[in-house]
């Protein structure tokens, strides 16, 4: 089976384009000013993540309202509309999911920082995701990414042995994270790059 028999695959920026983005541009009718303000001042992306580690989103979401009242309305949209700010696959790396399916040498793995809540959408969107053999949710387990415990409950459940597993992630500081843990990180730039760092650690496609 060679060094590796795990691969560990985030989500959101690797296999889904997700992006807030997508539904305030159209909210604030594209002005991209008005959007980067919004997401950098009102919904930002550490109160995101605190809804992927776990909080329900209508107790951020009325947190939010309180802190912010004028601007009530468009905080709602967050969740409301969130199924807006998925783009769709992101293709290339989808192939190599596929590919590495196909082989039936790897236990795929996907590890993803997601509320619990937003998660059934992608679900039922993309059926990709029936691929992996186990998807740990951060928002399921009340910890996320970069922290140890959501790495260690995942190598927990699947008996994951770190030194013989690759994890794929956007997110540099859940790819030190991981390295701490003896495990391969990939930080994932685009399919092209992805597919050159697995051949060059022999995992062939």
């Amino acid at each position: 089976m060679g060094a590796f028999d795990t691969i560990i695959f985030d989500l959101g920026g690797v296999l889904i384009d997700w992006n807030p983005k997508y539904l305030y541009r159209d909210v604030f009718d594209g002005d991209e000013e008005k959007v980067d303000w919004f997401l950098n001042t009102i919904c930002t992306y550490n109160w995101n993540m605190e809804h992927d580690a776990g909080r329900p989103l209508k107790v951020g979401t009325d947190l939010l309202i309180k802190e912010f009242p004028e601007y009530e309305s468009w905080i709602r949209l967050y969740y409301d509309e969130w199924p807006r700010m998925l783009g769709g696959p992101i293709s290339g790396t989808v192939a190599i999911l596929k590919q590495l399916k196909q082989k039936e040498t790897y236990n795929l793995l996907a590890l993803t920082n997601w509320s619990n809540e937003t998660f059934p959408v992608a679900l039922e969107r993309f059926e990709f995701l029936n691929d992996f053999e186990g998807i740990v949710v951060s928002g399921d387990e009340n910890t996320r990414k970069p922290h140890k415990e959501i790495y260690e409950i995942t190598l927990d459940r699947y008996r994951i042995t770190p030194e013989k597993a690759v994890f794929i992630d956007d997110n540099i500081d859940n790819v030190e994270a991981a390295n701490q843990m003896g495990i391969t990180g990939i930080h994932f730039k685009n399919p092209d790059q992805l597919h050159s760092e697995l051949n060059a650690l022999g995992i062939k496609i």
